[in-house]
């Protein structure tokens, strides 16, 4: 595997970080997860728990193939050991807000100097510096802050997406830099500090936005090519109250869509807007509602028009092109979207991974590894 060899020590909780770290050990690096022995990860509680110990089911989906040590680093003895794991370990992740580390005895810098080759990533919500550094957040903040919250929503109303775009978004962020300083690594033998802004990885959704913005053209929520506003670009109503996402956006794709719903005379209204663009929406839903789901999908699967069925969270994970693509690793987990494989003919590897590990499952494995003296990891993993 490309990371196998590279050891990570995760001091991440929730998403971003162990959503991050997740990734590595796909790509086969060794993840060493670092939790109070007092609860762990507060994901480990999120409902619904599953399994025996009983677990949160969000901490199984983030932290398979990890290994988990419990020290409590209000201990001092504890943060010793940490930090020579740290010492020993190719890339930190950190979730903290800045200075907190520091603070703790694990000043950054400090680890930095004694291994000039480690990794530092900070996952932060706004960076590890600036005035706002220090402001606590979640990722509906941190979308209202990047500027791309306000383009969600209709033209009356703003409406926060159903998933963590800003947290996934810095975690896979964080993946990429991780990797980049790994390479720099490679031809300069030295670490870098890899600043993860969530803030700033909501903005870079905003990307096509941005470029228009830019150009001296004002972006409007509820009126955009993309927001739903278009004919040819937005989801319908099905006759079984399900849902049909169209995206025919170039003429071909549009032409085609209207031949197979029998719309023709809409050939010119794809990209209408007002009025115009009302009365098309209007007459597309129509149609849409004259059959289900199943039977538009299969209408579709014969026609290039861009347009998919939208599937529940049950239906994308038994889909057939998902499963044949190896969606779900041996642990039960959604698989990386990150696939490498060595030529066009051999199919991507991944790295076998644990479940999800039980809190302080691996302490005084890691420990006596990392050649820690028994009578300390008796004191600090006593079961």
């Amino acid at each position: 595997m490309p990371l196998t060899g590279v050891r990570v020590l995760d001091l991440g909780r929730l998403l971003p970080g162990p959503y991050a770290t997740r990734q590595l050990a796909e790509l086969g690096a060794e993840v060493v997860k670092v939790e109070d022995p007092k609860g762990g990860d507060y994901a480990r509680w999120y409902p619904p728990l599953v399994g025996d110990p009983p677990t949160g089911a969000l901490f199984r989906e983030l932290n398979a193939g990890k290994r988990s040590v419990a020290l409590d680093l209000k201990d001092e003895a504890a943060v010793a050991v940490v930090r020579r794991l740290a010492l020993a370990s190719d890339v930190l992740v950190d979730t903290f807000r800045p200075g907190v580390l520091a603070r703790l005895g694990l000043d950054p810098a400090e680890l930095m100097r004694e291994n000039p080759r480690l990794i530092y990533c900070a996952i932060t919500g706004f960076g590890l510096n600036g005035p706002d550094a220090q402001r606590a957040g979640h990722d509906l903040g941190y979308l209202a802050r990047s500027g791309a919250l306000e383009l969600c929503g209709t033209a009356d109303a703003v409406v926060p997406p159903a998933v963590q775009v800003a947290d996934i978004g810095g975690a896979m962020t964080a993946v990429s830099g991780i990797l980049a300083a790994l390479y720099r690594r490679e031809r300069t033998g030295e670490g870098s500090v890899v600043d993860v802004s969530l803030v700033e990885a909501g903005a870079a959704f905003t990307a096509a936005s941005v470029g228009l913005t830019h150009a001296g053209t004002d972006v409007v929520r509820g009126q955009e090519l993309l927001d739903g506003s278009r004919p040819c670009y937005g989801v319908y109503r099905t006759k079984d109250a399900r849902w049909l996402a169209v995206g025919a956006l170039e003429p071909k794709f549009w032409s085609a869509f209207c031949a197979a719903t029998g719309l023709e005379s809409l050939l010119g209204s794809g990209l209408d807007v007002g009025p115009s663009g009302a009365e098309a929406r209007a007459k597309i839903q129509a149609t849409i509602e004259t059959k289900t789901m199943a039977e538009w999908t299969a209408i579709f699967r014969e026609v290039e028009a861009c347009v998919e069925p939208v599937l529940t969270l049950a239906e994308a994970d038994e889909d057939a092109h998902a499963v044949a693509r190896g969606h779900r690793t041996n642990a039960g987990t959604s698989r990386s979207p990150i696939r490498i494989a060595a030529a066009l003919d051999v199919a991507p590897a991944a790295a076998p991974l644990s479940e999800a590990p039980a809190l302080g499952a691996h302490t005084r494995e890691v420990l006596e590894a990392a050649g820690i003296d028994a009578a300390l990891i008796d004191r600090l993993a006593p079961n």
